[in-house]
Order: structure tokens, then sequence, then C-alpha cells
């Protein structure tokens, strides 16, 4: 009888973080606003001081880890600052409450995820917050093994009568479970509108055909009873999309998961699931057919988990071209009215820009030809998507050899001359293929911001090349073991399990580990909203500390502010930047202990300062910044 009188009583009032509610010097979820556009109005830190900030304080977790197998913790926290506190979330599974001025920790609580278990993406990217017209907060966090948490915001206590005594178990249910926890693992905070938690899911890349399938559910933030669920692989013959699953293959095919962050449009009532690849990626000769609603944004009624539309970036994906970024939702003025928009970003490096309510590209897209496959029981799409504007942000396809000396030139031309590369798109051979941009990414899961004031899009974009091959599977097991060596990073192979393919991949470097495409290496776009044109290009960031800035790959997204700055970190060197928004040039570089793999944020506290906030916990590569696990506030020194 307690639990429903609480549940009655919590229902009464509710809204998603980031509504109207949220005060100016908020920062209340992920992206700030639900649709993500990740816009502060605060202007204490402006162009005119932004050379003065200074660290104000410094939070260590303690998470930083490296397991005896798979990849180390990613401290990629964006935290959210509501109330006058402070919340992040680490890899491990802490979540903490800190103190918006002094950085002093409030509360802890420790969610005690396995920490051996080999995870791919070893990360998490925050917290969320639901919140009663009472005033009352839950801290919601999905954890790295996948379990959904509710915890008390002023205690750090699980409310013991959300699912089973505070959380719920996300790797039950499943349409195909997932063999392990390396398997399957969240990694992005959830989607909040009204009283419904939305979460996704990281399923692991390559294993096989039935990876753990990719589910988007959405739960009672009250009880944390299952609402709904929604297969991004239709199921039922004869619903939209099952025509593009070629002979059977829905039921036996995996992945096609949410696991960037779902942006949502409260007064719609509608969640923007970002989707990637099916599983594997590389073939799909046992999945043929466009493979609806893989690589796709899709908008969902938040409260039913009903399709309402869908954009597919890539048809049958060969190329690991997840949809990695979340959308971002802005309106654009177009013949004198408004059109509510969202931008979305591919791997692909393609940004398109689609009319929010349907779906439909604002500016246009082209179906073009592209290079077809030349491996027997695989059929490639004949023609991709292409916006008409703005045009593709990354680099794609052909590109010269590049090397820092006449040895990395003459390695990486000849490395290049193996393989296969008729422009983007070219799919993966049992030659080899070059693909640009590579899995990485042309827009990672960084993905974009907004300043409404200056109409501006700023999206980030990476440029780097991966060779990929395919091995027949008689030849896999040996190949793995003469050819997995080191060569400038490791070979990653994959057994691709059901298919006739293994898979080999690697980021194509010179010996002196630089890419192999001329620089910038990323670059920071500001594009016009309401036409797509781009307004300026500069790079982000650098590969080596000190160097000059040849643009540096970025796993972290930009910010905006009213201050008239565009924040961002994300690069392999030990910095955070402020750029002008009217013009990109870099006005400031702010000192990290070690190299930022996330997105910043901005508040004022309750001392009357802008704070800019952003986790330092490097990318795990050797011989770059070390691991780390700090949180770094920077604010105006006194005077300024």
């Amino acid at each position: 009888m307690k639990r429903y009188f609480a549940a009655a009583l919590l229902a009464a009032g509710l809204y998603a973080a980031g509504s109207n509610a949220a005060s100016d010097d908020e920062w209340p979820a992920y992206g700030r606003d639900p649709g993500g556009q990740r816009y502060s109005p605060l202007s204490l830190i402006n162009r005119g001081n932004v050379a003065s900030l200074e660290i104000a304080w410094t939070y260590r977790t303690g998470d930083a880890y490296q397991p005896p197998r798979g990849r180390p913790t990613a401290f990629e926290a964006t935290p959210l600052y509501v109330d006058g506190t402070l919340y992040l979330a680490t890899p491990l599974g802490h979540v903490v409450a800190l103190n918006p001025v002094t950085g002093q920790p409030q509360w802890s609580f420790d969610a005690k995820a396995p920490r051996d278990k080999g995870y791919g993406d070893f990360a998490s990217r925050g917290v969320s917050i639901w919140k009663s017209a009472a005033g009352q907060k839950r801290v919601f966090v999905a954890t790295i093994d996948a379990r959904l948490i509710a915890l008390d915001a002023a205690t750090g206590k699980p409310i013991v009568a959300f699912g089973d005594n505070g959380e719920v178990n996300l790797r039950n249910g499943l349409r195909i479970a997932p063999s392990d926890f390396s398997e399957y693992e969240e990694t992005s905070p959830p989607a909040i509108v009204g009283n419904t938690v939305v979460v996704g899911s990281g399923v692991a890349d390559n294993g096989s055909i039935g990876q753990a399938s990719g589910e988007v559910r959405g739960y009672d933030a009250i009880t944390g009873k299952l609402k709904w669920t929604w297969d991004p692989i239709p199921q039922a013959a004869g619903v939209p999309g099952a025509e593009t699953w070629k002979n059977g293959s829905a039921k036996r095919t995996g992945a096609a998961n949410a696991w960037s962050w779902i942006a949502s449009d409260p007064q719609r009532n509608l969640v923007f699931v970002p989707t990637g690849s099916p599983s594997p990626d590389y073939y799909g000769g046992e999945r043929l057919g466009d493979n609806l609603f893989a690589n796709s944004i899709v908008a969902l009624n938040a409260s039913t988990g009903k399709r309402v539309w869908h954009f597919q970036t890539v048809h049958h994906d060969l190329w690991d071209y997840d949809v990695a970024s979340p959308a971002i939702l802005f309106d654009v003025k177009r013949a004198g009215r408004d059109i509510p928009a969202l931008g979305i970003g591919s791997k692909s490096g393609n940004f398109f820009i689609l009319d929010r309510t349907t779906g439909k590209p604002i500016f246009g897209v082209s179906e073009k030809p592209v290079p077809q496959t030349d491996i027997v029981g695989e059929k490639s799409s004949p023609t991709q998507p292409f916006p008409l504007s703005p045009k593709g942000l990354a680099p794609q396809g052909v590109a010269a050899p590049w090397g820092a000396t006449e040895a990395d030139r003459a390695f990486c031309a000849a490395e290049m001359a193996k393989l296969r590369n008729e422009g983007v798109f070219t799919p993966p051979s049992i030659r080899g293929s070059y693909i640009l941009p590579g899995n990485v990414g042309g827009m990672a899961w960084g993905g974009a911001a907004f300043d409404p004031a200056h109409r501006m899009l700023l999206i980030p974009t990476n440029n780097i090349g991966a060779e990929v091959r395919l091995i027949p599977r008689a030849d896999f097991a040996s190949q793995r073991e003469t050819e997995g060596r080191v060569i400038n990073g490791d070979w990653e192979f994959a057994e691709q399990r059901g298919t006739p393919y293994g898979m080999a991949r690697r980021l194509l470097r010179s010996p002196s580990g630089l890419p192999c495409v001329a620089p910038p290496w990323g670059v920071l776009n500001g594009v016009d909203a309401d036409t797509g044109a781009v307004k300026w290009t500069v790079p982000t960031g650098s590969f080596n500390v000190g160097a000059a800035p040849e643009g540096s790959i970025a796993l972290g997204g930009p910010i905006a502010t009213a201050g008239g700055l565009v924040f961002m970190a994300g690069t392999l060197d030990a910095g955070i930047y402020a750029f002008d928004v009217e013009t990109g040039k870099q006005l400031w570089r702010g000192e990290l202990p070690s190299s930022a793999r996330a997105t910043p944020m901005t508040y004022r506290g309750p001392d009357g300062r802008q704070y800019l906030v952003i986790a330092a916990g490097g990318h795990g590569i050797p011989g770059m910044a070390p691991l780390g696990d700090s949180l770094v506030a920077f604010t105006l020194k006194p005077g300024k």
C-alpha cells in the first residue's frame, strides 16, 4: 500500500530534465535540453575574458583502471547540474554528487559493476535526472554491466520501490540474449520523457550473426515496470521494414542497437533513436536487403514505443557506419517560416537535416551510385544517400598517401596500393579495402551543438582511414595466428561466426603512428543552420602536446554559450579549447592532467561564478596522455 501511495504522489506532476522548469544556471540533461542543443544562455565567460580562465578545482574519481583483458576505463561523463548539485557517473558504476563550488563529494553510490569482463567500451557518459512537481528528484544511471538504477538525488540511496530493490537488469528479456558481459553493455545515460525512462544498449561488434539483439525499451520512472519494447529489426512479416530483411534474416540477426544518447521532444512526446549496424558489420550476405531500421534515426512515441517515422543514413551497412552521434533538435528558418528540424550525423561523414515531424530531408538528399562488392554471396546496395546540404563534412573515399617523413610516405603508399579503394562506400574485400572514413567515424559519438543566437551548428568531424579485410573461414585461424601482430597499432580480428568470412581491420597509420592521410585529422565545422552552408572550419587540438595544431581525432563533442564561445575537448592532446562562434578562431586552450574523451558542460554556481567542467580520463593509447580520472572545473580569475 505504501508503494502504491508513493507512486501516486510522484505521478501527480512530472517533467523531463531539461524542460522549461530548468533555470539558465543549470545543465540538467546530457545535452542540456532534451533535444541536445548543448547551448548555455550564460555569458559571464565570453570572448573578451575567456583567456583568463583558470582551474578552480579538480575531483579525482579513483576509477581509472586497466583490466587484465579488454579496454581500459573511458571517463567520458558530462556532469549534470541541478538545484545546486553536480551529478556524474564513472565507468566502474560509481555515481557521485559534488559541491559545484569546491568539487567536494556530497554523497557517493557504488553500483559494484564487475570490472574484469572485457567490455568493448568501458565507458559511462553520465546520468539522467527525473524530477516531480513536488521537487523530488531521482538520478538514473545505466551501468556498464547493463543495469538501470534509480537513486534518491538527495542521498544517493537506491529507490527500493523501483524495479528489484532499485534496479532493473537490462540483460533480461531480449530477443537474442547476450552470451557474456562483454557482448552487451550500457554506456549512455537514458532519455526521460514524462514518466518514461528510455534506454538503448551497446552490443559488441563482429562476433557472430546472432549478437545480442538491440531492443530499445521504455520503463516507468516510478515503478521500473517495462512499458514498451521496440526492436530495430522488424520481427513480424508484413510490417513496415520487414521486406528489407531477406531469407528470414530478421529472426537470426542481432545488434542494430542504439548505443548513443537518445534525444527527445517532450512537447511532441517523441524520442529520436540513433541505430547502428546489424551484426556482423563487414559481411551482410546472411542479411541481404536494405536492413531497416538499422543505421537510421527513428522517431518513436515516448509513451508507446510505436514508430512514427524513420530515415536511414546507410543502406545494408558493410562499413560499421553506425549512427553514433545523437540527434540534435533545432528550428530551420526558411521561406519566412520556422521548420521544426533535426540534425543527425553518421560515421559516414554525412550530416542530414530533417523535418522533425516527418523525417523528410529539408535540403534534399540524393541517392548516388556507389562501388559494388566482389564477394560471392554478398549484395551491396547500388546507391547510398548523400545530403545536398551540407555536403559531406568529413573527407570521404580516395585519399593520397601522406607521411611526415619520406619513410612514412613510402610505407603508406605501399600499404594503400595493396588495397581496393574506389571512393566512399568501397565495400570490404578479400584483397583488403581502404575505407575513409574508417570505423572511428567521420562523425563520432560526440555529436553537434547549436547556437540559436548565431543560427550556427557546430559539428566536429574526424579524418582517419581504416584497412578492412575479409578472410575466408578456412584461412581465418592461421591468418589471425600469423598476422595478428602489432603494426603501428594492433590489428583487430573478429570471427563473424555464421558467415563464410572472418574480419581483420586496423586504422591505417605510418610507422610514426600518424594517419596515412594528410592533416588536419580532426576539425570543427561552423555550419549555417538555415542553409547548410559551411561558414568556417578549424583544426581541433593536436596529436602531440605542444605541436602545431594538425587537428586531432576527437571523441567528445562541443558546447556553445551566449558568451559567443564554443568549447570543445575530446582530442588526443591534454587540452580543452575555446573558439569564437562567428569565426572559428581559437581564443584559449586550457591544460588538463590528461586528454579528455568527453563533452564539457557549464553552469553558474551558488557563488555567482560561471564554471566550465570537463572529464579528463585519457584515451588509453600507449605513448599518449596517460589514463586519468580527473574532473576539472575552470572559472575566471578574480576580477575578470
